[in-house]
């Protein structure tokens, strides 16, 4: 469980990483995983920025940065090494649930969003179990997916996160879910998630 913990909190500092173009993830994206991004400093997985680094992000960002982190050189390779594992059996799916496979950039913006739900810091709660498969998902190396099983509710909820990501800043990914599931990403109405089929 605690090795699984380590490789979402890393794959979603690579994702984050990956997607900026100064090449760090930044303290706004990052706040619900504080916690987990320090103890992941301590075992030398990721870099945390110095003070004349964080200076050059407030000038490209325009804004004070705080705190940014990035993956250290083991951090990558730990990442590379769990991708060279065998694929663990996927867990059987819900009854009536659709397969749905999400590119890494959805499935790092669908992890924060849980990432979110599970600090308390989201007044949306996600689909009941949505934490749990988005934890245990298959990645699909030739197709370059993540595949997960979903119930209209899950479905839902990944269509939620979604918005925010397209609401931050991002687009793409919730355009290419609309397109792919039929599930246009709204802001929720009355505390619940309710997007729209197509």
């Amino acid at each position: 469980m605690r090795a699984e913990r380590t490789l979402e909190a890393l794959r979603v500092v690579q994702g984050f990483e990956q997607e900026a173009e100064h090449g760090w993830a930044l303290d706004v994206i990052l706040a619900p995983l504080s916690q987990r991004i320090r103890g992941l400093r301590d075992q030398n997985l990721v870099e945390i920025a110095n003070r004349e680094t964080r200076a050059e992000l407030s000038a490209w960002e325009g804004r004070p940065v705080r705190w940014a982190a990035r993956l250290s050189g083991a951090g990558h390779d730990v990442l590379a090494f769990a991708r060279l594992l065998p694929d663990p059996a996927p867990p059987a799916p819900a009854p009536a649930a659709q397969m749905v496979e999400l590119l890494p950039s959805q499935m790092t913006a669908v992890r924060m969003y849980c990432a979110l739900v599970r600090a308390d810091q989201a007044k949306v709660p996600s689909a009941q179990g949505l934490a749990e498969l988005v934890r245990d998902a298959v990645y699909d190396r030739a197709a370059g997916r993540w595949r997960l099983h979903l119930t209209t509710a899950q479905l839902e909820s990944v269509a939620y996160a979604l918005w925010l990501r397209q609401v931050t800043g991002s687009a793409g990914e919730a355009r290419r879910f609309t397109r792919d599931y039929g599930i246009e990403p709204v802001a929720p109405r009355n505390g619940e998630a309710s997007p729209h089929r197509s």
